[in-house]
């Protein structure tokens, strides 16, 4: 089961269905774009000052598309004289085919902890930092950023939507389709996951759970999931390893 946002399933999907796997599409979140005119004017208010700052993180490939859409909207470029870092090598690359711009990333993770431990992100004191996202999330990364000094504003460029679902739509699509591993890439879609199990989440715990990240294989873990995989990046190479060492895993146990 594939429960990325719609935009972002396609590429996975493939990839499972050219190893033989069969990819059963069911986001629990939506991604959507800014419907309130004071996110807006705000947000594009920021985009037009972007000459005030001195780096700017991109802490998702969603980030980078949506922003790419607000800047070409706003007519700015991305100065070059700006440090551009991404949380990750595959948002890395998103975001340099979409500004033509170098981008920085940590080579040991994709969490905001392995951000933080950037040698660009040490001496930040004075610095204005500009986080591009969605909506909400985690403030790790800018209450870190401010403990070291640096100004931060958010560009919150996107809005995230719970998927509308009852819990026996997920069951059904389960028992029906005969899924036999989950893949989760964010902290939102887990709590959603767990939110439509409900009556079910004895049985549904047991089906392996493939997350991004340390930091969600713990959450995971504490919500009861008793067969959790962390594949060390949410880009598409890193979910099809862990899934194929799962596929392994069962055909050495048969």
């Amino acid at each position: 089961m594939v429960t990325r946002p719609v935009l972002q399933q396609q590429s996975l999907g493939e990839a499972i269905k050219s190893l033989g796997g069969k990819a059963i599409h069911f986001p629990l979140i939506d991604i959507v774009q800014l419907t309130r005119a004071e996110d807006i004017k705000y947000l594009e208010n920021k985009i037009r000052a972007i000459d005030d700052y001195q780096v700017l993180i991109f802490v998702s490939a969603n980030a980078a598309r949506f922003s790419k859409e607000w800047f070409t909207n706003c007519g700015v470029k991305i100065p070059e004289i700006i440090t551009v870092i991404a949380i990750g090598p595959a948002t890395a690359r998103t975001v340099s085919e979409l500004f033509g711009c170098t981008v920085i990333h940590s080579d040991v993770g994709v969490t905001s902890e392995d951000l933080l431990s950037l040698r660009e992100l040490e001496e930040i004191a004075g610095k204005h930092i500009g986080v591009l996202r969605g909506k909400g999330g985690r403030e790790l990364l800018s209450a870190e950023l401010r403990e070291r000094g640096a100004v931060v504003d958010y560009f919150e460029v996107y809005r995230r939507k719970i998927h509308d679902y009852e819990p026996k739509e997920l069951i059904d699509v389960v028992n029906r389709k005969q899924v036999n591993v989950f893949t989760i890439t964010s902290g939102e879609a887990l709590v959603r996951l767990s939110e439509l199990a409900v009556d079910n989440k004895a049985t549904l715990s047991l089906i392996p759970l493939v997350v991004p990240s340390a930091r969600l294989a713990d959450q995971a873990e504490k919500l009861g999931y008793k067969i959790v995989r962390n594949s060390n990046g949410a880009d598409d190479v890193s979910m099809l390893a862990a899934l194929q060492d799962i596929a392994s895993d069962d055909t050495r146990h048969n």
